[in-house]
């Protein structure tokens, strides 16, 4: 098991590390820019109050983080945290005008912050790149305080069988596109193997309620692409 881990670690390393200059690119062009949409509907569901504090793990280059702020009038804190080095340097490139972001290289699975702390947890497409969910979601509910809320982007499983079908036929073409664009095909056929392999829906609910949290429920977007998951600290 602890080799699978490890391997699985650093798989993901590598593919970010590959691909981190291009990340932005890619997601408009394998999502035709539905991951801005996307984003834009998680934060309006988490509709965040001002003076708030928010975990942005897996904050790849700073979406959420500017999103949150621009919601909050910029009036509030985000701690920004990434496993991968690279992508926070252009996150902190992108967003260096913002003060009240602060930056941090860790693990989901082992937060160096305190218990009870942090108003929101939002984590967006960084779920399934994760080696242990159940760590994750434990760590996340650690910090939360009591009445703060973890709030979860990411691919999910389309219920409509022939929406489904023209799903799968185009995911198989995203490997071609990333060789095109970033000059490497695997980081893409790991994306396309990860989405495939991760929870539906209820399997993902089940386990955050498993981890402690409250009224969980979900979004579907685009019919089921993508979820939004939420639930309570209480």
């Amino acid at each position: 098991m602890k080799s699978n881990i490890a391997e699985k670690k650093m798989l993901v390393q590598k593919v970010f590390d590959k691909v981190f200059d291009k990340y932005d690119l890619m997601n408009d062009i394998m999502s035709l820019g539905s991951h801005r949409l996307w984003k834009k509907q998680m934060i309006s569901w988490l509709s965040p109050n001002k003076n708030t504090v928010l975990l942005d793990m897996s904050s790849g280059t700073g979406d959420i983080a500017k999103l949150f702020l621009k919601h909050i009038k910029n009036k509030g804190t985000v701690y920004a945290v990434d496993p991968n080095s690279k992508m926070l340097e252009i996150a902190k490139r992108k967003l260096g005008k913002y003060k009240n972001i602060k930056w941090y290289l860790g693990t989901a699975e082992k937060l160096s912050f305190k218990d009870n702390y942090f108003d929101y947890y939002s984590i967006s497409f960084g779920l399934r790149n994760t080696n242990n969910i159940n760590h994750v979601l434990r760590e996340a509910y650690r910090v939360l305080r009591p009445g703060g809320r973890f709030i979860c982007l990411e691919f999910s499983k389309i219920k409509n069988y022939n929406f489904k079908k023209l799903y799968d036929f185009y995911s198989k073409s995203i490997p071609r596109i990333g060789n095109i664009v970033v000059g490497d095909d695997q980081p893409y056929e790991y994306l396309v193997k990860s989405i495939k392999n991760f929870y539906n829906q209820g399997e993902l609910i089940d386990l955050m309620k498993k981890n402690n949290f409250y009224k969980c429920e979900y979004r579907n977007l685009s019919c089921g692409i993508v979820a939004i998951h939420s639930g309570w600290k209480i």
